[in-house]
């Protein structure tokens, strides 16, 4: 049974003709009669019965026309419960993100969402190479993802919100030789000893885009995700690492700086990802309103 079916039998049973259905659905007489016909073939009982030149219901059209009342209700409360649920601001939103960007976001984040007007929000970190980041989305309201430039796009079966623009700089101590320049020259780094990412994750596409323009391979001591203790790392052996602009914090490490490449779009995206239907919730564009605005402050 469909509920087209089940509507134009309903309104017979009210309106008494197929001409006065017809009109009142905006529909021909010949598509409500395919409806109810449609709607016999399910039943083992006739629906209807011939009154003259009318089509009129029969015990059982009218006892399956009630229970199509019950259909309409609860569709509508169905429906009612949905609308409630997309214009409800409250509620709790899950936001994963990579680590460095969590470690910028989801405190200011979190204290935002502590205020009782706002939803609440639930928070996971994950180490991921770029590919993988939309497939979170099937479990995360709000995925924060990052990319390369000039790397794939993301798919089209996300919703892309873009959050900045983030140009990588390069960390060394500040007693490094590097440390006194304004803006650092890829070539300046080719005999350096390098802190990297590991192999898969987008910054090392990066460095080999920075070793390739240097003229050199790059030397790769060691291999760290984590840009804290990457910190520690750098700031311990003398090598150098790439580091993102906004989202590196050196509070811990006061003997190390960022020094800018010259090279200007050598940078990565960070983005929001969502599947299509959680952006039409309210809660969810509340907790993305946060986002941006947390993002901004960064950049400034």
């Amino acid at each position: 049974m469909e509920l087209g079916q089940l509507r134009a039998l309903r309104e017979l049973g009210d309106r008494g003709s197929i001409a006065a259905v017809a009109a009142a659905l905006y529909v021909t007489p010949s598509s409500v009669s395919q409806q109810i016909s449609a709607l016999q073939r399910t039943s083992a009982a006739p629906l209807t019965a011939r009154h003259g030149r009318r089509t009129v219901l029969t015990d059982a059209g009218r006892a399956l026309a009630l229970a199509a009342i019950d259909v309409e209700v609860a569709l509508e409360r169905a429906g009612q419960a949905v609308a409630r649920f997309q214009g409800d601001q409250l509620g709790t939103v899950s936001v994963a993100a990579f680590h460095s960007v969590g470690l910028a976001v989801f405190g200011p984040l979190i204290a935002a969402s502590l205020s009782p007007d706002r939803p609440d929000v639930q928070v996971s970190d994950f180490d991921v190479a770029q590919e993988d980041f939309p497939l979170l989305t099937t479990d995360h309201d709000l995925v924060l993802a990052h990319r390369m430039v000039g790397s794939p796009r993301w798919p089209t079966s996300v919703r892309v919100e873009p959050l900045l623009y983030e140009p990588l700089d390069i960390a060394v101590r500040r007693d490094h030789p590097l440390a006194s320049r304004a803006a650092i020259e890829p070539a300046d780094l080719h005999d350096e000893a390098w802190v990297a990412v590991h192999e898969g994750f987008p910054l090392r596409q990066a460095l080999s885009v920075i070793a390739g323009i240097g003229g050199r391979e790059a030397r790769v001591l060691h291999q760290i995700n984590e840009f804290a203790v990457a910190a520690s790392v750098v700031e311990a052996s003398g090598c150098v690492a790439l580091m993102p602009r906004y989202t590196t914090d050196l509070r811990d490490h006061p003997n190390l700086v960022l020094r800018p490449l010259a090279r200007t779009d050598l940078g990565r995206h960070i983005d929001c990802l969502a599947r299509p239907e959680t952006l039409e919730r309210a809660n969810t564009k509340a907790v993305l309103s946060q986002i941006r605005t947390i993002a901004e402050a960064l950049v400034r």
